[in-house]
């Protein structure tokens, strides 16, 4: 399975954010990872609806969009969905998890599902049927250059067990948060195929992002 880097938007030049895509496009991220942030489920604001849907009409790379908020059911009909774009909720955010997937799929997105770092993974288990991309939080969500949970590598590592030996050896397995260089090689050996890139690599501060770009993919080889 090609591992892919999701660019998180929220990390690159909100004042130029036109210009970000057509760098992000050329140094060649596979995804546009969005983070969807209502102040309630986490302690921020980010990335309402029209942004993304704007974003979506500048750019054909695949959209990766994370909704951290207290309602997905009611975010997930403003978002001007393509085939291609994943749209990942939060597990601790959702009542009605099965049905919110269900809904990803019929607007024609890959569903997805994220777990905070402190959410056991025997959470998922009569889930994954409805999940197409696991979304591991190796951070507590809300603020991007936080410090790595130090318990979530071993994290990957069970989770990617668990998807195989389900018979999900096909599901997406993504990571978010501190995937710096010198974590990314512990994740990728985990299981990790999709990497949520931000300051602590493809965006840090003192690199271009080809600089940035050609470290990360050294690092995830």
């Amino acid at each position: 399975m090609k591992r892919l880097v999701s660019a998180s938007l929220m990390c690159a030049d909100l004042l130029n954010l036109r210009a970000s895509l057509r760098q992000l496009e050329e140094v060649g991220v596979d995804w546009l990872h969005c983070d969807v942030m209502d102040g309630h489920f986490v302690p921020n604001w980010m990335m309402f609806p029209d942004l993304i849907n704007a974003i979506a009409g500048e750019t054909s790379l695949p959209l990766d969009i994370h909704l951290m908020v207290t309602d997905a059911l009611m975010m997930l009909p403003r978002l001007k969905l393509r085939k291609g774009d994943a749209l990942t909720i939060s597990l601790e955010s959702t009542v009605h998890a099965q049905r919110a997937l269900a809904a990803v799929r019929e607007a024609g997105a890959i569903p997805g599902l994220a777990l905070n770092p402190g959410t056991p993974l025997v959470m998922l288990e009569e889930l994954l049927p409805d999940v197409e991309l696991l979304l591991l939080m190796s951070v507590n969500p809300g603020y991007a250059g936080q410090k790595l949970v130090p318990q979530s590598i071993g994290k990957i590592a069970r989770a990617r067990a668990m998807l195989d030996g389900a018979g999900y050896a096909a599901t997406r397995l993504a990571v978010d948060g501190n995937c710096s260089f010198d974590n990314v090689p512990r994740m990728v050996a985990a299981g990790a195929d999709v990497i949520v890139a931000g300051t602590s690599s493809l965006f840090m501060k003192g690199l271009s992002l080809q600089e940035g770009m050609a470290r990360l993919r050294a690092a995830m080889a």
